[in-house]
């Protein structure tokens, strides 16, 4: 079996036994493909299974020192490493052969990006204004529609939701006026966690369940215009249409929104700790990004301040 074969397999199996997506394949199948021709020139032939399952480290570093001089970044980098990885160890797997390249071998870390957050000001200015935008194509009531937007985008910036958990949210669900306790949130890998609730955030969304056509509590929090479950990609696109509206930055996202609750927070004095919990983060790592934006933050405001700063 020769390389190409072998890759077609792999592939094939990911497709239909592991449901990866189609972006995925495509991803891997462009990767797989640089891989091969390296080795042919390196090589000096096509490698067949036999050379493949016989690769050392340095054959591996060296393809990924020539895709830097290729101008990868680290991330692209290290996709490919994991498709090869994965490819290799199918080799071992189904036909045999050991996976000694891989032995040792670290793949070039990703820099984890920065979180972009929103000004307060600006945060607030999404959940009060994000009701005036309409979209004629879909058929519901304007006041319906700005309702629901000012209840989704206010959960999102006032509870740091991420916009999967707040569309997965049920009328029973819905935190209301005079109701005590937080509202429970399911988030990644079904890990439940409570997070306190504003004043503000419930009085919107009572506004919206005062709208909301059958608010049985069994159905979605929120609607879409066909009385199904909201797609996010309608939310997404009603905040593309209001920031460009607003003159708000090209980063105003409904994710940003959940950046800027964390971020507010943090500036505002409150715990690294209880952000995390808030955020239903599983590694303190991963909410340590925002003291990162925090600092950036206030080294220009000191910028700006300083009388020597120039």
């Amino acid at each position: 079996m020769d390389g190409a074969a072998a890759v077609a397999e792999w592939l094939d199996i990911l497709a239909r036994e592991r449901r990866a997506s189609g972006n995925t394949i495509e991803a891997y199948r462009s990767d797989l493909g640089l891989f091969l021709g390296f080795l042919a020139r390196h090589l000096g032939e096509e490698p067949d299974r036999a050379a493949l399952g016989a690769l050392r480290p340095a054959e591996l570093r060296a393809f990924l020192a020539e895709r830097a001089g290729q101008g990868d970044s680290n991330a692209t980098r290290a996709r490919r490493l994991a498709a090869i990885r994965g490819f290799l160890r199918h080799l071992a797997r189904r036909h045999g052969g050991d996976t000694a390249a891989l032995a040792g071998l670290r793949g070039p870390r990703a820099k984890a990006p920065v979180p972009r957050a929103l000004t307060p000001e600006a945060a607030k200015e999404v959940a009060r204004g994000i009701g005036a935008v309409h979209d004629p194509e879909r058929a519901m009531q304007p006041a319906m529609q700005a309702a629901r937007d000012v209840a989704l985008f206010t959960l999102l910036y006032g509870c740091g939701l991420r916009i999967a958990e707040a569309l997965a949210l049920d009328v029973r669900d819905a935190p209301l006026p005079g109701a005590e306790g937080g509202l429970r949130v399911r988030g990644k890998g079904g890990k439940e966690r409570i997070v306190p609730v504003l004043p503000t955030v419930r009085q919107a969304v009572a506004a919206w369940l005062a709208q909301h056509p059958e608010p049985l509590p069994d159905q979605p929090l929120f609607l879409g215009a066909r009385g199904a479950r909201l797609d996010p990609a309608v939310a997404q696109r009603a905040l593309r249409t209001y920031r460009r509206l607003a003159g708000l930055p090209e980063h105003a996202t409904p994710h940003a929104l959940r950046h800027s609750f964390a971020t507010h927070l943090l500036g505002g004095g409150a715990d690294l700790r209880a952000i995390q919990e808030l955020l239903g983060h599983a590694s303190l790592s991963t909410t340590q990004r925002y003291t990162r934006v925090d600092a950036a933050a206030l080294l220009e405001t000191w910028r700006q301040a300083h009388p020597r700063a120039d």
